[in-house]
């Protein structure tokens, strides 16, 4: 029998607030266990949470960019239950009134557009963290986390494959990176996602039993965990057993999930409204001022670097990745576009864009992780402008850059320090192109009888011989007229 896998997902994303969801506690990540705790978010008796407004303006953004609606009144309930790194007893969240509903994210896959249904977004605090460490047998709770400000997106069951839901997530991941409201870093658990997955017959409307995975930390686990478990569903489906509704967790290192417990209804949480916070009123002015200051995001910012800048669909997908390295491509390239088009005119603006982005993306992360805090965007503007108007050559401009990221000097400093300024003297030229055909009458005589691909060997004796100073441009014409005798 065929099965067609239905997918929902649940992403929890930690909120870049300095203080937690209900405290002045600090939520920077790293420092000792149970160093930034207080009696609020250790839940200790007659102790009163505060919402936390700087998370409540992320959550707006986040619900704009997700074209979600604002609730104009939403608020705060203690969801209870029982877990080590709960101290409370109750989580805070919101329940059946969420600041964010009615959204969707469109993904792109095998070249169409598909939108992914966004049902809610909601504030709630995190739990802690259990360490299952040091002595054999032992587990200790870190109870640092506990209440920073968590943003859980849930979607409708709209994906049918493990691949869609990864273009989801990453989706989601670059919205929240270009919003500033999440850092999305997975392995240290910033951004974590709980996919709902079920198998029902194909062709069938109705839905089967679905099954939580876990708290899965990154792109790669998340599309393992869902790929094993429709293994695991069909398996069980085919030889007549029965999906039990659960919450189970995947094993990285064994490659499959496993049960953690069976899956709770929301009666079971017995949640009711917090009564230390009163209800949350967002009104139109929150709103508006939230969509005047949201940035451009990555799809459009996608976009515009293909018909701008005259970068390919893969280059501009690699810059967007990164939203302070996409940001530095386009100072450095604006740095050098208004000197082209002064000195060698306009239409150099894309050759300028396009070798501008091959060092940012192919070079620089080479040499140094944190190239754009070392490097002024303005010095790649100039090199930029140094190899279009033919001064310096492109393996010219890579010493440049390796020198610049080891002693600190300017780019010009070391150009002028080492002579590294290209040589385009015709005259000079030609005596090392006379050298080199005089010192190699073998491959000249090849060229002469019609092997032109010999002319590449040429090429390179002459930029070696320059120290690779050469004018490539001026390399290929004079030789093309002298081995033409």
């Amino acid at each position: 029998m065929a099965y067609e896998v239905v997918i929902g997902l649940e992403a929890h994303a930690q909120l870049l607030t300095a203080s937690k969801m209900f405290c002045g506690c600090s939520t920077a990540f790293g420092a000792a266990p149970n160093t930034q705790t207080c009696p609020v978010c250790l839940g200790m008796p007659g102790v009163l949470p505060v919402v936390n407004q700087k998370a409540v303006e992320f959550a707006i953004r986040t619900g704009l960019a997700l074209n979600c609606t604002m609730a104009p009144m939403n608020r705060f309930a203690r969801k209870n239950y029982f877990y080590p790194d709960l101290p409370k007893g109750y989580q805070i969240s919101q329940y059946e009134l969420p600041i964010c509903e009615d959204g969707w994210v469109e993904i792109g896959q095998n070249g169409t557009a598909k939108r992914i249904r966004i049902r809610r977004a909601h504030l709630e605090e995190d739990a802690g963290k259990n360490l299952h460490t040091g002595i054999a047998g032992a587990s200790h709770v870190d109870l640092n986390r506990a209440g920073t400000p968590l943003l859980e997106i849930v979607t409708e069951p709209d994906m049918r494959s493990p691949d869609e839901a990864v273009a989801y997530l990453k989706k989601l991941r670059d919205i929240l990176v270009y919003l500033e409201v999440c850092d999305g870093n997975m392995e240290e658990g910033s951004l974590r996602c709980e996919p709902n997955l079920s198998l029902r017959q194909a062709g069938s409307e109705e839905f089967g039993t679905k099954v939580e995975l876990k708290n899965i930390n990154s792109f790669k686990f998340a599309k393992a965990a869902m790929e094993y478990e429709i293994k695991r569903q069909t398996k069980v489906l085919s030889e007549g057993g029965k999906i039990v509704q659960e919450t189970r967790l995947w094993d990285s290192e064994k490659g499959e999930t496993a049960p953690m417990r069976s899956k709770e209804e929301a009666h079971d949480y017995r949640y009711f409204p917090d009564p230390d916070l009163v209800p949350l009123r967002i009104t139109p002015e929150m709103v508006e001022e939230a969509r005047k200051a949201l940035p451009e995001l990555a799809a459009a910012k996608h976009k515009r670097l293909v018909s701008e800048y005259g970068l390919t669909e893969q280059t501009a997908a690699v810059l967007t990745a990164n939203p302070v390295v996409v940001k530095y491509f386009e100072a450095s390239a604006n740095a050098a576009w208004g000197v082209v088009s002064e000195v060698v005119g306009e239409a150099s603006k894309t050759e300028v864009s396009r070798d501008i982005a091959n060092w940012i993306t192919v070079d620089l992360p080479g040499m140094a992780k944190d190239f754009w805090t070392r490097i002024p965007a303005g010095e790649i503007g100039e090199l930029s402008v140094l190899k279009r108007k033919g001064e310096i050559s492109g393996p010219i401009v890579k010493t440049v850059l390796e020198e610049r990221l080891k002693t600190g000097k300017t780019a010009a400093e070391i150009i002028k320090a080492k002579g590294l300024t290209q040589m385009s003297d015709e005259g000079a030229l030609e005596e090392i192109i006379d050298e080199v055909m005089a010192k190699n009458p073998q491959q000249f005589a090849q060229y002469r009888g019609g092997k032109e691909q010999v002319f590449g060997f040429f090429v390179g004796q002459v930029m070696k011989a320059s120290g690779g100073k050469a004018n490539p441009a001026k390399v290929n014409e004079l030789l093309k007229r002298k081995l033409a005798g």
